[in-house]
């Protein structure tokens, strides 16, 4: 497997009464697919993985694996707190027909390097399923870090890397890394443009979810070494960024979502979008219908 380009990391919509909503969740895999997106993430953070039941998780993944019919990869997040129970997680998803799993490193416990290798090579050994590393240390209390990501790149069943640490130096220590059988793929909106710019294979998105022809246009441009306009592109694209940031992911995006009809907000904890920032949310819907139109303009030309 090789995974590269827009690739998005799917919300979870839920009816008004907060029951799982399928019907939006389908008509979301749809626009996905409409828009060019080349790989999507199943119950990852971004899908509040975490309020899930298990037969909601399935219920997702099954759907996905079904509208979407092979014709991009799809990915479910299996990452948890205890080694055992990623494997036995990344084993069913991959009977529910999952191409790959995506694999954060333990949230909360906090392992030493050498935990992680030991954790990654568990999973990765008992074969299920190719995996993604996934480093965000801001949610998960732990840094994965360039040297220990170099160990585990030589394992046969790890295929990439997800890095949300934006930082320039940690991404150009990663690329060092990129191989036939190893991507690296950007975690993190805003810098993105500039990490596909400097050899990143990708960008799993929380944007595209809104957005997944702009992303698409983004990672097409960067990924050509189209730097004038990649980052033209970019900076049109800057104000969704600020206003993704403005709460904790994934409440803005979701009710940018609901604004395209695509669901009603969160499960506590987590709430929906503070009433201070609705005006932006506003503007925010508003600009990226003009870039969708403007994305399907351009293709239709």
């Amino acid at each position: 497997m090789r995974l590269s380009g827009s690739i998005t990391a799917l919300a979870t919509p839920f009816t008004a009464s907060g029951e799982l909503d399928l019907d939006a969740w389908r008509s979301l895999l749809a626009r996905q697919l409409e828009g060019g997106t080349q790989a999507v993430v199943v119950a990852g953070s971004t899908g509040e993985a975490a309020a899930l039941y298990d037969a909601e998780y399935d219920a997702l993944l099954r759907s996905a694996v079904e509208l979407i019919a092979g014709r991009i990869p799809v990915l479910a997040g299996t990452g948890l707190s205890n080694t055992a129970k990623t494997i036995e997680l990344t084993r069913h998803v991959a009977t529910l027909g999952a191409d790959a799993a995506l694999v954060v490193t333990p949230p909360y416990v906090r392992p030493t390097q050498a935990g992680l290798i030991a954790h990654y090579q568990a999973i990765a050994d008992d074969g299920a399923l190719p995996l993604v590393l996934y480093n965000v240390p801001g949610r998960t209390g732990g840094d994965l870090l360039p040297d220990t990501v170099a160990q585990l790149a030589a394992h046969p069943r790890i295929v990439g890397i997800k890095e949300a640490v934006s930082e320039p130096e940690r991404m150009n220590a990663l690329l060092t890394l990129k191989a036939e059988g190893f991507c690296v793929l950007s975690g993190d909106d805003p810098t993105a443009c500039r990490a596909m710019l400097a050899g990143a294979d990708g960008i799993v998105s929380v944007g595209s979810n809104v957005a997944p022809g702009a992303f698409r246009r983004l990672a097409d441009l960067a990924r050509g070494g189209r730097r004038a306009e990649a980052e033209a592109w970019d900076a049109r694209l800057r104000p969704a960024y600020d206003f993704l940031a403005l709460e904790p992911n994934p409440i803005p995006v979701k009710a940018l979502l609901a604004a395209q009809g695509l669901g009603y907000g969160l499960r506590l904890p987590l709430q929906s979008l503070s009433a201070p920032h609705h005006e932006a949310a506003r503007h925010a819907a508003g600009l990226i219908v003009e870039l969708e139109h403007l994305c399907r303009d351009t293709l239709a030309a």
